[in-house]
């Protein structure tokens, strides 16, 4: 079973995906992640946007894994942890700009679908921005979260906050706003909710209220 999880930053995409691999004992891929880890090592190494050669290079050479421990969904390129980098702010909004790239969107799709045929469990749990309209556009279930730009940069500024991270809310909104525009007006493979998703609005809703709503899809589908 492949379940695809749309939907803008800041909706809860990522933490109720983990919830929902852990308690199903499903496989989770966090497709965002892919992305960032692809604009992280890019500005380690200094590559434009326009050199679309050196940005496929590092996705065709990519030896990126994941390990999910303690509950939290770990990265690893190569032996290198960079769960906590690929986060940073920069990397975000850089890692948008990427994703748009032809090439490096047609390098990373296989390595997504890849990961969904290889896994030994009973199914997979995928999220992103362009999961049930390009990726897996026959996935079993298609869910498209949406939240409100104020909650959602709110829920981002807490986890920077968290972090240690230095920053005030007028600039997490403004670009939470911008990365939105970004992501929904790209031509390729731009963020929209598919046809036959079910759209769920995470304002108001606690973790655990959004998760019991896509537990109870799942039991539905698999009977």
């Amino acid at each position: 079973m492949i379940i695809a999880v749309d939907g803008a930053s800041g909706t809860g995409k990522s933490t109720i995906c983990k919830l929902v691999a852990e308690e199903l004992d499903l496989s989770y891929l966090d497709t965002g992640a892919i992305y960032r880890s692809v604009a992280l090592v890019a500005k380690e190494k200094n590559i434009l946007l326009n050199d679309e050669v050196g940005l496929k290079k590092i996705c065709n050479s990519l030896d990126l894994r994941f390990e999910f421990k303690d509950g939290q969904n770990h990265i690893y390129i190569a032996d290198r942890d960079v769960s906590e980098d690929i986060r940073r702010p920069d990397i975000s909004m850089f890692s948008s700009k990427v994703s748009a790239l032809s090439g490096v969107r047609s390098s990373l799709l296989n390595m997504q679908r890849r990961f969904a045929k290889d896994t030994k469990k009973r199914g997979v749990i995928v999220d992103g921005r362009d999961i049930g309209t390009v990726v897996f556009p026959d996935a079993d279930i298609k869910i498209f979260l949406t939240a409100s730009d104020e909650v959602r940069a709110r829920r981002r500024f807490d986890e920077l906050q968290e972090k240690g991270v230095k920053v005030e809310y007028k600039q997490v909104l403004a670009e939470t706003i911008q990365r939105d525009k970004q992501d929904s007006e790209r031509s390729l493979a731009p963020l929209k909710k598919a046809k036959d998703a079910v759209e769920v609005n995470t304002d108001g809703l606690s973790i655990d209220e959004v998760k019991e709503k896509i537990r109870s899809m799942i039991a539905k589908k698999a009977g």
